[in-house]
């Protein structure tokens, strides 16, 4: 059960605007970085600051934002010292301790506001907005690529990241890509369909041109975040499952300062040549108990399509995992 949330109005001093500049950094990036670790909520009219959140959070908050803005005095912060302040203070295992009880996450767009439907979503929400890097794993239509391709929209439009970035391995669920025109990048365009439609729906058809042309929105094939490094960025790797461990890796250890990134597949639709372990189950495996990475399963009965999807999982799920030999003839005996 959720409690309901503190405020707490907090005045920083002496009073200097290039301090004060440098506390809230460009776009006040250091205060979203702190809003997005600590999961509150922090506005501020010049060095009048409040926070609303849990209690907890809001103390850890305040002390932070009082530590910091004294650091002000001698150095210039940055998203990186932001990230250690963080870190030493604990922040990661405050937002553990009060898992569950956090209010409900709403995502807030130009086109209307979108909520999560049942408590895995919910906890989906949670851990994007807690985490730097979010695995959604479950089967389609779970609301995994939506609620993604939602916070990134959220996060561009209030400006805590400065443009979203659209990822897929080029792998061919039976198709061949050779054959279509273009280079790999027109390609694989058809492929993202189901972002298109979803930032299509968020934020309207003439917005997301304007924003691709300008690179704010880029849409990429796996293959060429390779060497990058991306900083204020949100970053979404849709059908994960079909990448190599060579390529998660890769993938994973791009992720720069200020940016988030949301990692979605199903791992019982595996498109990789036979015998090939796919990236997305050996990620499950090795970062499960890594701090700052967020894990959530989705299953049959989170399906949001039409209720005949969900009896469709189940059924492929009992096709490919009959009870053992014999099990039945038991009961009937």
């Amino acid at each position: 059960m959720s409690t309901q949330p503190e405020t707490l109005d907090l005045q920083l001093a002496p009073e200097d605007n290039a301090r004060l500049a440098n506390l809230c950094g460009q776009l006040d990036q250091h205060l979203r970085q702190l809003e997005r670790r600590l999961g509150i909520e922090i506005n501020n009219r010049g060095l009048s600051f409040r926070l609303v959140g849990e209690h907890p959070s809001v103390m850890l908050g305040e002390r932070l934002l009082r530590d910091l803005y004294a650091d002000t005095a001698n150095e210039v912060l940055t998203p990186e010292k932001i990230h250690l302040a963080l870190q030493e203070s604990g922040a990661d295992g405050l937002a553990e301790e009060v898992e569950g009880r956090l209010p409900e996450v709403v995502i807030k767009t130009k086109r209307g506001l979108i909520r999560a439907r049942g408590a895995n979503q919910q906890e989906y929400l949670h851990a994007i907005v807690r985490n730097d890097i979010n695995f959604g794993v479950g089967p389609a239509g779970t609301g995994k690529t939506y609620l993604a391709v939602a916070c990134a929209v959220e996060a561009l439009e209030s400006d805590r990241v400065r443009r979203l970035l659209l990822v897929r391995p080029a792998v061919e669920a039976g198709e061949r890509l050779g054959f279509l025109p273009g280079d790999l990048a027109q390609k694989i365009d058809p492929y993202l369909r189901p972002l298109y439609d979803a930032l299509f729906e968020m934020l309207g058809f003439e917005k997301v041109t304007k924003l691709i042309e300008r690179n704010v929105i880029e849409v990429a094939p796996l293959a060429y975040m390779r060497g990058r490094t991306l900083n204020d960025s949100f970053i979404i790797l849709d059908e994960a499952q079909n990448t190599t461990p060579e390529q998660m890796k890769m993938f994973l250890t791009r992720i720069g300062f200020g940016s988030t990134a949301v990692i979605t597949g199903d791992i019982t639709q595996v498109d990789l040549p036979r015998g090939q372990l796919s990236g997305l189950r050996q990620a499950i495996d090795i970062l499960q108990n890594v701090n700052g990475i967020s894990f959530t399963f989705f299953s049959a009965r989170d399906v949001v399509r039409h209720a005949l999807v969900q009896r469709i999982v189940n059924a492929y799920d009992a096709f490919e995992n009959p009870p053992p030999r014999g099990a039945g003839q038991e009961e009937q005996a």
